[in-house]
């Protein structure tokens, strides 16, 4: 067809009823004139012109076709939209030949044409007999139930009909592929600069990742941001000395973590990074790299506020409220007269846990802190001495912070006493364990061995232990100068040839470390350092003091210097020593 389309003469809107008539059917002189049926499908709706419908006719208006081009807005408008013959898929148009493209290629490639042994309809078949729809109905029963495609017959996901859809869109929502993403985008670490807004949801969805490897993860919606973080992890893996293969396991994980972002471009929540190890991807290696890179929004609730939510949850409001008051303070300080420092976690857990029993009975019969008396702190005070103490200690700090906030109008145990009872006496370790753990072939084994038996080092101490404070046969720690002895020497000689033949590449400062924290730089941690060892490294360290209390005849002074300790860490192996010389002598005479 060449040149524009002429309408109709008369309507300026239908196309002519034949190419010599220049007047369509409703608009014939005397008619109007009841339009033949179809030469060709025998149609009697949508009739086009010379004698063929609009479905029939060659230069119907098509959104591919020189008419669509042609034709004004109103014939645009009347484009015929059908359902595949083959799939039944709605959408299909006649750039196909009233076929979906996926039929259309499936008809090149299966020729034979009979009908269908599941559904019965005549269309192109597998080998097996089957039509196209049979096995996209047997693939989204499988995805439903999450299951494979071949446990399940095509009769069985036949059964109670087909799941029709629309043309063109089965491979995003069915199988689970990507999209094609070009693959040659530039990095630009600009890229990497985080937005300020948050894109609000309407719910939030619980993410099941696991899901996501069944049927496909969402590709990150902006290449050149994906290109910029993938480039960026492969310097950080140039700098901790990874492997390719978990240089490819992690850059899959930032993949998965960018598709599944509400906010694109925005920090990625360490919520939902901790996902990844449902999936046996290493959560803490991915929070790195992105936080590296700026990325990370560590939107965590730290332990201590769960812990202090679930312990409490069963008191009074008021009392949770004043509780709320006091772990506010012991976390973040005060500089309000009177003046505090923030405590650690650990210590404001230990206070609360030894103050918890009391607070317990205290909810049966009271709704507040105010309310509590002197007679009321001694009535749940316990008779054992150290429960006394511990208890007595947790309460004191509690009530301590409430009355200084103007939150109760007394402390009721500010003149109350429990005298801290005196520590036991340190057991006497294993020495064939200890001797087993010295002479170990493993070297980390023999070298924290030596460190405790020799020297009594923290474990603490041990954790962040570094290269450069080992050096001129002397360990430093802090303004503590120790020299070491021969036998340590030796032990983490060994070690150190060790960790520098395994990990050779290792950014890691720290002298002690293992397969996974040897990518980092994080220290070892107290559990592995425990699991190395036959015995407790605290109960090798206790030993140690004490048996150099007894070697020096209880020189407080000594002690201090050699093992860094304080006067009150140092008077607790002094007082065990006298009192083991005390009963000796009255044994003696």
């Amino acid at each position: 067809m060449t040149g524009k389309l002429k309408p109709c003469t008369v309507c300026g809107v239908r196309p002519p009823a034949m190419r010599e008539i220049p007047y369509c059917f409703l608009c014939w002189p005397g008619g109007p004139v009841t339009a033949p049926p179809c030469y060709k499908c025998a149609s009697r709706v949508d009739y086009y012109m010379s004698g063929l419908c609009a479905r029939c006719h060659p230069h119907a208006p098509g959104q591919k076709s020189p008419a669509w081009k042609l034709a004004g807005p109103l014939a645009q408008r009347r484009v015929i939209i059908d359902a595949c013959p083959d799939c039944h898929a709605w959408g299909v148009t006649r750039t196909y030949g009233w076929t979906c493209a996926a039929c259309r290629s499936f008809r090149e490639t299966h020729r034979h044409v009979a009908a269908c042994a599941t559904c019965g309809q005549t269309v192109a078949l597998y080998d097996d007999g089957s039509c196209r729809l049979c096995h996209l109905q047997r693939s989204l029963v499988a995805h439903t139930l999450g299951r494979r495609t071949g446990d399940i017959s095509l009769a069985e996901a036949n059964r109670h009909g087909q799941q029709l859809f629309i043309a063109g869109l089965w491979h995003r929502s069915g199988t689970g592929k990507r999209p094609y993403i070009k693959k040659t985008v530039p990095p630009d670490m600009r890229q990497l600069t985080p937005v300020t807004h948050r894109q609000l949801v309407l719910f939030d969805a619980v993410r099941d990742l696991k899901a996501g490897l069944r049927n496909g993860f969402p590709p990150p919606p902006h290449p050149g941001r994906e290109a910029a973080l993938l480039a960026f992890v492969g310097e950080h893996a140039t700098r901790y000395g990874w492997r390719r293969t978990k240089i490819e396991r992690v850059r899959r994980a930032m993949r998965i973590m960018l598709g599944i972002q509400d906010t694109p471009g925005a920090p990625i929540r360490r919520s939902d990074v901790a996902l990844l190890s449902r999936i046996k991807h290493s959560a803490a290696v991915v929070a790195d790299v992105l936080a590296d890179a700026g990325l990370l929004d560590d939107d965590r609730q730290p332990a201590i506020l769960r812990w202090f939510t679930t312990h409490t949850a069963d008191l009074p409001a008021p009392m949770r409220d004043e509780l709320n008051a006091w772990l506010d303070v012991m976390r973040n300080g005060s500089t309000q007269p009177p003046r505090r420092k923030p405590r650690t976690d650990a210590t404001i857990g230990t206070q609360l846990r030894w103050a918890l029993p009391a607070l317990q009975r205290w909810s049966d019969s009271h709704v507040s802190l105010r309310e509590i008396g002197v007679d009321d702190v001694r009535a749940v005070l316990p008779t054992d001495p150290l429960a006394r103490y511990t208890m007595l200690q947790g309460l004191r700090s509690i009530f301590r912070i409430l009355k200084a906030r103007k939150l109760t109008f007394v402390n009721p145990t500010a003149r109350l006493q429990a005298p801290q009872p005196q520590a036991p006496t340190p057991r006497p370790v294993n020495l064939d364990v200890l001797r087993d753990d010295l002479n170990s072939s493993q070297p980390a084994t023999a070298a924290l061995a030596a460190l405790l038996a020799f020297h009594a080092v923290r474990v603490g101490q041990l954790r962040h232990l570094r290269l450069t404070d080992l050096h001129d046969g002397r360990l430093h720690l802090g303004e503590q100068i120790i020299p070491l002895a021969p036998a340590v020497r030796t032990r983490l000689r060994n070690w150190l040839d060790h960790r520098q033949t395994t990990w050779p590449h290792t950014p890691n400062p720290h002298v002690f470390i293992h397969v996974r924290s040897a990518i980092t730089t994080r220290p070892v941690t107290v559990w592995w350092i425990r699991h190395q060892l036959g015995i407790a490294g605290q109960h090798i360290r206790l030993d140690r003091i004490l048996d150099e209390a007894h070697a020096t005849g209880a020189d407080i002074r000594h002690l201090m210097n050699l093992f860094g300790l304080s006067v009150e860490g140092a008077h607790r192996y002094i007082t065990t020593v006298t009192t083991v010389r005390s009963s000796t002598n009255s044994t003696t005479r």
